[in-house]
């Protein structure tokens, strides 16, 4: 059964109410409030990787080795850039239509296509490793761990191929619930395990080898009488931090799992389309409606709550220089205290606004914007 585009439905009819619609009966998103800008965010390096986002009602997040960002835009571009310096360091067309974000693995680049084709290229200069092709569409980065590639489509299956052949290795389907949000887990490959979030609200963990289950447990149970109030998809990447493992749910929970046996530490109530984020022992959670809140990682207590970005649109949380940072539609980037959640500088990233998860690498956050742009941004010291 094909999934009901609730996210893209929910936009069309309300979408008067998003930066600048005059019924004044909808709910309107935050305006920005002035403050003293404590730090300054400055400004790298900035550079054109593709045509923008106008296509689809998806996000396609960059990925990165120590020196180098990869990232896609939905015509099939595909491009190496330096981080130090923004310099291309080379670009491939796949003439495809990309759906899924940039993977990364030693050596290889991966990305997936609405028509649910994989394409596995090469690190170091683009060329094409390898293609196959899955069920149906990709809307969650490919990702592996130079041993296999795993990739999750939108009909809730799982599959893993061969890193270097691109030979299928085994594959999994999970329930598929009537209703769901229009968005899939990237899944978190290591060499002992590959995790995997569904649209069931349950978080998976498998064998890399042969598919055989480690453990399972469930973020969220559906609640409510009709389909709508029952979703509690996994859309984000799951969060590893040592032996711990942070998950958050569409109407759902964040939850804290234990990597090795998949035991509950805690939960908390949580709505959330995007993955978490972690730093110095809290959990950094971006809501649906564009609340940010922290929790303390060992409890689960929240810490602070900032509801001044609501219905802005933000993208999950990233880290920057132990600050924590996030994006919204107009493209504006906001730096947050982190202690308490008061907003200490901003900047604007592009007026096309920003849709795709940030970034960070060593000191620099990767910001890619709607219009296809990719700029790297420092705390000015």
């Amino acid at each position: 059964m094909k999934k009901l585009n609730l996210l893209l439905c929910a936009l069309l009819i309300s979408g008067c109410s998003w930066f600048g619609g005059d019924d004044e009966d909808e709910i309107k998103p935050a305006e920005l409030v002035k403050f003293e800008q404590q730090v300054k965010i400055k400004k790298q390096w900035s550079t054109k990787v593709g045509g923008g986002n106008k296509t689809f009602w998806t996000s396609l997040r960059p990925a990165a080795n120590d020196t180098t960002v990869f990232a896609a835009d939905h015509d099939g571009k595909v491009s190496a850039i330096d981080i130090a310096s923004g310099k291309r360091l080379w670009s491939t067309e796949l003439d495809v239509s990309i759906s899924g974000g940039v993977g990364y693995a030693p050596g290889q680049v991966m990305v997936g296509s609405i028509e649910g084709e994989v394409y596995v290229l090469s690190a170091a200069d683009g060329a094409v490793i390898w293609t196959a092709t899955v069920s149906s569409e990709i809307l969650a980065s490919p990702q592996g761990n130079g041993e296999v590639v795993a990739v999750q489509t939108i009909d809730n299956q799982l599959f893993v191929f061969d890193a270097q052949t691109g030979v299928a290795i085994w594959q999994h389907e999970d329930e598929a619930p009537l209703l769901t949000v229009r968005g899939t887990s990237t899944a978190l490959v290591t060499d002992r395990m590959i995790l995997v979030g569904f649209d069931s609200g349950k978080l998976i963990a498998f064998n890399p080898e042969n598919g055989s289950l480690i453990w399972e447990s469930r973020l969220a149970l559906p609640k409510g009488r009709t389909d709508l109030e029952r979703m509690v998809d996994v859309d984000g990447e799951a969060l590893l931090v040592d032996d711990v493992i942070y998950a958050v749910t569409y109407q759902g929970r964040l939850g804290a799992i234990s990597r090795g046996t998949g035991r509950s530490l805690w939960f908390q109530d949580s709505s959330s389309h995007s993955s978490p984020a972690y730093s110095a022992g809290q959990v950094f959670v971006s809501q649906a409606d564009s609340i940010v809140r922290a929790f303390n990682s060992g409890s689960g207590q929240v810490t602070w709550t900032n509801d001044q970005l609501f219905l802005r649109r933000v993208t999950g949380p990233a880290t920057l220089a132990g600050y924590m940072a996030v994006a919204d539609a107009e493209g504006y980037l906001h730096l947050l205290n982190p202690d308490d959640g008061s907003f200490i500088a901003r900047t604007k990233v592009d007026g096309s606004g920003v849709s795709a998860a940030m970034l960070t690498v060593g000191d620099s956050l990767i910001v890619q914007s709607n219009s296809g742009s990719l700029s790297a941004f420092k705390i000015q010291q």
